[in-house]
């Protein structure tokens, strides 16, 4: 792994606060009275309704939203058995992807235990602690004793997801791809590399779809696994087979379908030249599939294909199925992990793929063709109807076994629920980094020189949201290359010493516009030498890059005057006004807040234009802006000159933008507090603001700076709008997650 990369993973698990996941209380604990609820005396009470009665503790207590994810260590994802306190990242990982897609907590527990019934014994005695049980990265055969031992011993579901995760993915992609290719499961012919865990569930579940087992051949590496082999583990002697065949070549030759779990670049194009026609391939070795995405589609045009990569068409994710699986259980307080819980999200998803794509969605995915179809057979992780519609068909399939507890009597209202708890906003960064990715733009970063704009500048080539462009001396930028690391390879670097051709055509330029100014050509010639900011401006506004930032070593206005002199009025003389938003992002939502940064007063039009354009860049990012103009007045509660500037200029955009959601003067807990919204059922919001617009400059600042201090918001900006061009200033001292969170951002948002 690069260096740069790996400093950025290790940095990231370091700080601000080591590792990914911590325990916050959901109760207040102020005073003595807190104090006495929460503990002695009063806690008292419930253990003692829980004593009579056990189903008391998920109303009492969080068990019944808390999952244990649990591991030895054996087998950490391409790590291998790295031991139990070394898996411990991975784990908080999984943490956070529960907690982030399903609204599940999770407490992460390492046992450093390889004998598997003693790990069993382990896990078993902790069954009052959790509503579920994550098994995780555990080696087979261990992980399939482990497992049915614990499914017999306990009354809460138990699902190792590296087997049962996958394999609902899967044969999700599965019935969709047969669909298209116009093949019946229980006559197709599979090949399955790899016979651990996962290759082994997945078999077993396409088999509960239909499948043949003769129809299934098996491999590890020895080759075919058949019943002449000696010593065969349970789950081998499975999917033993009575066939001929015993290579790879051989099995492959004639097969319609091929899984592949096992490593990289095993399969030829020539082996793809031996299926039948129409063939299926889920490659999923990660990060290397066994055969290269683009040389499959390129060897056999009539394909459809799916791996474990993010940057391919139809991405087998686990993420799309454990954190709805497990909502749905939960919620229904299942007892366990049953076929048909298995087999229902199977369905829902398939389902899911063909059904028309939401706008949200769309607007993300810019570029990709989100059509039922050879390259999409699966929703996409970031769908917010995955939420809705996973975990009722699991509960429901809950119920209708008899595994269910607590059966969800009204499933469309459950499903209204679980839209509500997971606010898309709390992803939605993962949905503007994968717009960005669709737009590459050029992005010009003029402080070249300095070493954390350059593995920022790295970072975004790597994850394909940007193509850098660097303005420094190539000199300091190749030291600090090899200092962190990094290969330039598809990072441009220009020298602003440099009179060629580009020099020259934005020396031209700046020359023309500043020429009644004051300012000579040779003026012109060194300033772009010597103002890197001017010369990247004067970059983006001929066309020579599409994105701009700059600022991080720097004073804020320092860097904001030569951008507003280059782009802020066209060749007509047209001037814009220009504001500064931030994006704050909190535990539950996301806001955008403005302005920010900008204007230190501003009249009711620009108040009124601020907030239109606010409302633009929030749609831009993904999501349907809801506006609240802030004021210390609710509705004419009060009067001041102040109050009458916002009042007029909510008028304005009602008159100029009638089908914005926006209302004012509000007060700003009004905005954000459905209770207190509700008291003026006139407003024409109908749900919580997340575009927040401040009355004075003063007033934004100091409240993204507070939310960020002592709310735990994540700040991202300042992002700027009202120019014609996509340019932003960094916050001085800024990050590389800062700098490239912004150059995301500013993709997406370019014009």
């Amino acid at each position: 792994m690069p260096k740069t990369i790996c400093n950025d993973a290790l940095d990231y698990h370091r700080f601000p606060k080591p590792g990914k996941i911590s325990v916050q209380p959901t109760k207040p604990c102020l005073t003595q009275r807190d104090l006495s609820l929460a503990y002695t005396p009063g806690v008292a009470d419930p253990c003692l309704e829980i004593e009579k009665d056990p189903q008391k503790a998920d109303e009492y207590t969080s068990r019944a939203n808390l999952v244990g994810v649990i591991s030895n260590g054996t087998a950490v994802l391409g790590l291998g058995n790295i031991g139990a306190l070394a898996s411990k990242p991975v784990m908080e990982g999984k943490g956070v992807l529960f907690k982030r897609f399903a609204d599940i907590d999770v407490f992460d527990l390492e046992i450093d235990e390889l004998d598997p019934m003693k790990f069993v014994e382990t896990v078993a005695r902790l069954e009052p602690t959790f509503g579920g049980i994550n098994l995780e990265d555990i080696k087979a055969p261990d992980c399939f004793i482990i497992e049915e031992e614990l499914q017999k011993r306990l009354n809460i579901p138990v699902l190792h997801d590296d087997q049962h995760g996958t394999a609902v993915i899967l044969a999700a992609a599965m019935i969709n791809a047969l669909f298209l290719q116009k093949k019946k499961i229980e006559d197709v012919r599979i090949v399955c590399l790899g016979a651990g865990a996962a290759g082994f569930a997945c078999m077993k579940l396409v088999e509960s779809l239909g499948a043949k087992r003769e129809n299934i051949l098996m491999l590890d590496r020895k080759g075919v696994i058949h019943q002449g082999r000696d010593n065969l583990p349970a789950h081998k002697a499975y999917f033993a087979t009575t066939q001929k065949q015993r290579t790879l070549e051989e099995a492959m030759n004639g097969a319609d379908v091929f899984v592949g779990v096992s490593q990289g670049n095993v399969v030829s194009a020539d082996m793809l030249l031996g299926m039948n026609e129409r063939p299926i391939i889920f490659a999923m070795a990660n990060p290397i599939p066994e055969i290269d995405y683009y040389l499959a589609k390129q060897t056999r045009s009539d394909l459809i294909m799916a791996t474990g990569r993010s940057d391919c068409p139809n991405q087998i994710n686990n993420v799309l199925g454990f954190p709805f699986l497990f909502r749905g259980a939960l919620d229904a307080r299942a007892t366990k992990f049953n076929e048909e819980m298995k087999l229902a999200a199977v369905y829902a998803l398939a389902d899911l793929a063909r059904e028309s794509v939401p706008e949200s969605v769309r607007h993300v995915y810019l570029g990709e063709h989100l059509q039922f179809g050879s390259d999409y057979i699966l929703p996409k992780p970031f769908d917010p109807r995955l939420i809705e519609l996973i975990p009722a068909a699991v509960a429901k399939a809950a119920a209708d076994t008899g595994v269910a507890r607590q059966p969800i009597q009204d499933l469309e209202g459950y499903q209204h629920k679980m839209a509500e708890r997971i606010d898309p906003s709390r992803i939605f960064m993962r949905w503007i980094y994968d717009k960005a990715k669709n737009s590459q733009p050029r992005t010009v970063l003029p402080e070249g020189n300095d070493a954390t704009t350059l593995r920022a500048a790295a970072s975004m080539l790597a994850q394909g949201i940007a193509k850098p462009i660097l303005i420094g001396c190539p000199k300091v930028i190749e030291a600090n290359s090899l200092e962190f690391d990094i290969d330039m390879t598809g990072i441009e670097v220009i020298d602003p010493t440099e009179e060629n051709s580009l020099f020259s055509s934005l020396a031209d330029a700046y020359y023309f516009d500043r020429k009644r100014h004051g300012i000579l050509r040779q003026d012109a010639i060194q300033t772009l030498k010597y103002d890197h900011n001017v010369y990247g401006a004067l970059m983006v506004r001929q066309g020579f890059a599409d994105t701009l930032l700059s600022g991080r070593t720097a004073h804020y206005g320092k860097v904001l005057r030569p951008l507003l002199q280059v782009l802020a009025h066209d060749q007509g003389e047209q001037h814009y006004q220009t504001y500064g938003l931030y994006m704050m992002i909190m535990e539950n939502k996301a806001y955008l807040l403005g302005d920010c940064t900008v204007n230190v007063e501003t009249t009711s039009e620009q108040l009124a234009e601020l907030a239109y354009l606010a409302a633009q860049t929030a749609k831009k990012l993904g999501f349907e802006p809801r506006v609240a103009m802030l004021s210390f007045s609710n509705f004419g509660s009060s009067s001041h000159p102040l109050v009458e500037k916002v009042a007029k200029a909510t008028q304005l955009v009602h008159e100029q933008h009638p089908d914005l959601m926006i209302d004012g003067e509000m007060q700003a807990d009004t905005a954000v507090n459905i209770d207190k919204l509700n008291q003026f059922p006139f407003s024409k919001l109908k749900d919580t603001a997340n575009v927040l617009i401040f009355p004075t400059m003063q007033s934004g600042n100091m409240v993204y700076k507070m939310l960020s201090e002592l709310g735990g918001g994540v700040p991202i900006g300042p992002i700027l709008v009202g120019l014609p061009k996509s340019v932003h200033v960094l916050q001085t001292g800024a990050s590389v997650d800062d700098i490239v969170n912004l150059a995301a951002i500013a993709a997406a948002t370019a014009n």
